[in-house]
């Protein structure tokens, strides 16, 4: 009997990350001339590459040095699914976690959705803030016609208008939810597909679930227990 955990930003706002929806939040946080809604696209990558990627640096490559808190520490051990493309529950020792929106550190071949490619070490650090857009389209490999496919580099994240796939491990996580004896959902706004997803699939199969957040959402199923507190609360209970 397994528990599963999947978790949202709210997890790992105790390290110092902004919450996407809140009022400090990264989608509420916009460029010059855009919307977050608006700049964190595939189009938006395809055809202002240079925006794309200095919004992108700013808004998510400044965390990078930050470390897991005591709620990633107490998850390193359990089953996990997490939106967070911080890294921090990895940096926390858990070796087997899904990153099902991608991670920081991480860019992939700029491919068509769907093809099977691998992951690298994003080139944060070598990163030139003097030039920075320059120096950004230099290492992503982007030129003056954008970015080319199975070329250019892209950061290791699921856009607005991408979807899931097996770069993503859906295919496991879906099986992780079937299999699940219980699920609790941490620190997540239920605004995402991935969280439709799994309670979709717990009210398929009974499967009893746990909400944990200090202003939790409301789900139409019968078997939830709400926890209106923090992660933090919730594991220090």
């Amino acid at each position: 009997m397994t528990t599963l955990y999947i978790t949202g930003a709210g997890v790992s706002a105790q390290s110092g990350i902004p919450t996407f929806r809140g009022t400090d939040g990264f989608w509420t946080i916009g460029s010059k001339n855009y919307t977050p809604q608006e700049m964190a696209t595939r189009a938006m990558y395809q055809t202002y590459p240079r925006e794309f990627l200095i919004w992108y640096y700013h808004r998510f490559a400044q965390y990078r040095d930050h470390g897991p808190n005591e709620v990633h520490a107490w998850l390193a051990d359990k089953q996990l699914i997490t939106q967070n493309i911080d890294g921090l529950d990895g940096k926390a020792g858990n070796e087997n976690y899904i990153s099902i929106h991608g991670r920081l550190d991480q860019i992939t071949l700029f491919h068509t959705q769907g093809d099977d490619v691998s992951r690298h070490v994003a080139p944060w650090h070598e990163v030139d803030e003097a030039y920075l857009g320059d120096s950004l389209l230099s290492l992503f490999k982007i030129g003056t016609h954008g970015p080319e496919l199975n070329h250019s580099f892209k950061p290791y994240v699921l856009l607005f208008d991408e979807y899931y796939t097996e770069l993503y491990q859906i295919g496991l996580a879906e099986e992780q939810m079937r299999h699940a004896s219980k699920i609790v959902f941490m620190g997540t706004s239920f605004s995402v597909n991935i969280t439709q997803i799994a309670l979709d699939i717990a009210r398929q199969r009974s499967i009893p679930i746990e909400i944990v957040d200090p202003d939790p959402v409301h789900v139409l199923y019968d078997q939830v227990q709400y926890h209106q507190m923090t992660a933090l609360e919730y594991i220090n209970r």
